[in-house]
């Protein structure tokens, strides 16, 4: 349920906005609020963040999710195994647009 593509963003978001709501993360990544809660808490178990609560006005319970140094490490591996992914799949189109330029030379000829 959290793939590489999943996790690469929210690890991002919660790097960049530590103090983001689950219902943002959620309409961020455009998935479930449960989804949302599902993948936050597996992503504490594993050790890869921690939860802060804090107060915000009117007496409101607030959470900020960091990243330890476990979780980033995993953010880096997750990262490069995204980065490679993305770097296939650019080399498949690149050659379905070579062939496809190829076939329309060979037509308009």
């Amino acid at each position: 349920m959290l793939d590489d593509s999943l996790q690469y963003r929210l690890f991002n978001l919660l790097y960049s906005k530590p103090d983001i709501s689950q219902r943002t993360v959620a309409n961020s990544l455009g998935i479930s609020l449960g989804k949302t809660n599902y993948c936050l808490r597996a992503l504490m178990e594993k050790g890869w963040i921690k939860v802060k609560e804090f107060s915000r006005e009117g007496n409101k319970r607030a959470y900020s999710y960091i990243l330890t140094p476990k979780g980033l490490e995993e953010k880096a591996k997750v990262t490069l195994r995204f980065l490679r992914r993305k770097m296939a799949e650019y080399e498949v189109l690149q050659r379905e647009i070579e062939e496809l330029r190829q076939e329309i030379e060979e037509v308009s000829s």
